[in-house]
Parts: structure tokens; C-alpha cells; sequence
């Protein structure tokens, strides 16, 4: 029977190998892309005149009104604003629920 390569490399890890700093790179370079298209989307969005946010919270609570306008911008926008913290959600919840295998 026949081994992967990197089972040969690896014998003890079963799938966990070594994290290089191109993946740290990676992950954080695509972080700031994806704030920095937030607020891409944010600055050129345009927030119906009955709901104009200037706050945190109000900018969640008048999101849902970003499709007024019809603009593909502020249908990006409200996708953005409510997929961000599903995300980070996601990943504090893998981060948390990871054992001591």
C-alpha cells in the first residue's frame, strides 16, 4: 500500500502541517481587502433620505432600506453589512469549538 505524499512527510499530524508565512500573508492581505471593500461600499453608497445612519448601530438598523434606491452598490453594501458578522461569528465559533486533539 502505497502512502501520499504527505502523509510521508508529515506521519504524526494526519492533515495539520506546517503554516507557512505566505498563508498568514494570504489570510490578512484578504482581510484588509475585504474592510477596505466595506468601506468602498459604504462611502459610495446612497442611504434613502428617511434613513440616513450616523451611527453604528443606525447603519445596521437603516440597512435594510439600502434597496430603495436600486443601485448595485447599496444591494453590495447590505450584503456586506449583514454577511461581516455572520463571518466572524463562524470563525470565533471554529476557533472556540476546537478540542485538544
Amino acid at each position: 500500500m502505497s502512502r501520499s505524499h504527505g502523509s510521508k512527510r508529515f506521519p504524526t499530524h494526519y492533515g495539520y502541517g506546517e503554516v507557512k508565512v505566505t498563508r498568514y500573508l494570504a489570510l490578512y492581505v484578504s482581510q484588509i481587502g475585504w474592510f477596505a471593500l466595506g468601506v468602498y461600499l459604504y462611502w459610495g453608497a446612497f442611504w434613502p433620505s428617511s434613513c440616513t445612519p450616523e451611527t453604528f448601530f443606525e447603519i445596521y438598523g437603516c440597512s435594510m432600506r439600502l434597496p430603495e434606491n436600486g443601485g448595485w452598490r447599496e444591494a453590495a453594501l447590505l450584503t456586506w453589512l449583514w454577511a461581516t458578522p455572520i463571518l466572524i461569528l463562524l470563525e470565533v465559533s471554529r476557533r472556540l469549538g476546537k478540542g485538544d486533539d
